[in-house]
């Protein structure tokens, strides 16, 4: 019998006088790889954040494994979209990955274990990064620093992963070993995050959210028409290196 890992209930969220998230209702099963996608603005960064606990929710519930969401208790990993990170700060792979053994232990004359050294050393070699342990952050390219960042979210040993636009801004090989490597940490953990890649979400997900302030649709990765119009308000063709890939049905009518 399958888990909860999360579960939300009629979720509420404003910024002032705005509603960013609007009566959402989710359950992401154990083991699930959830895609969520949407338009700019349409509240997914917001609806990662409300799981994490990093902004405060106006309504409804959301609960870990059974319990109130606490990323420390609930063992939650977070790759956000923009690392407040200065990448020219001194520091190597390996020490930014460290970090993610603090799990707000931090205090004064705080020292890693020999464990958490290990753990470190472990993840970094699963992700595939050894080759950059000693290196200095400012050097590294955006798909290596989006590694080191995964890393750093599984040297916290979560159950649940969630990255928020992990394939932005970085080159087409770095998209592909990207997904590879999600697709693999999938079979251990679960994982959620936000795309704007629709060939992504249509190749590698279990199931997809597609977010507009509200629900508009959870289910399986195929797209159709009509969750498009309702998640865009307007038809949409995927296009892959010139040819087009149809992750929806073929479009009717005149538009």
């Amino acid at each position: 019998m399958s888990k909860k890992a999360i579960d939300i209930k009629n979720l509420n969220v404003r910024y002032g006088q705005n509603t960013a998230l609007s009566d959402i209702n989710l359950t992401v099963e154990e083991g699930d790889f959830l895609g969520i996608i949407g338009p700019n603005g349409g509240g997914k960064s917001t609806l990662l954040k409300a799981m994490l606990g990093l902004v405060n929710i106006s309504g409804g519930e959301i609960t870990v494994y059974g319990k109130p969401r606490n990323a420390r208790k609930a063992k939650i990993g977070y790759v956000p979209q923009f690392a407040m990170m200065d990448k020219h700060f001194p520091i190597t792979v390996f020490e930014v990955v460290l970090t993610g053994r603090l799990c707000g232990k931090l205090a004064p004359f705080y020292g890693y274990s020999k464990a958490d050294l290990k753990i470190a050393d472990d993840v970094i070699e699963r992700i595939g990064i050894s080759h950059l342990s000693k290196r200095r952050i400012s050097q590294l390219s955006g798909g290596e620093f989006q590694k080191m960042l995964i890393a750093r979210a599984l040297a916290q040993q979560p159950k649940v992963l969630l990255l928020d636009e992990p394939t932005a801004s970085v080159d087409t090989s770095s998209r592909r070993q990207i997904s590879a490597l999600l697709d693999e940490i999938s079979n251990t953990m679960t994982i959620i995050f936000v795309t704007h890649d629709l060939l992504a979400v249509s190749s590698h997900v279990k199931s997809l959210a597609c977010l507009n302030t509200t629900l508009v649709y959870h289910g399986e990765p195929q797209l159709t028409e009509q969750v498009v119009d309702s998640l865009y308000d307007c038809p949409v063709d995927l296009i892959a290196h010139g040819v087009p890939h149809r992750v929806l049905g073929e479009h009717k009518g005149g538009r």
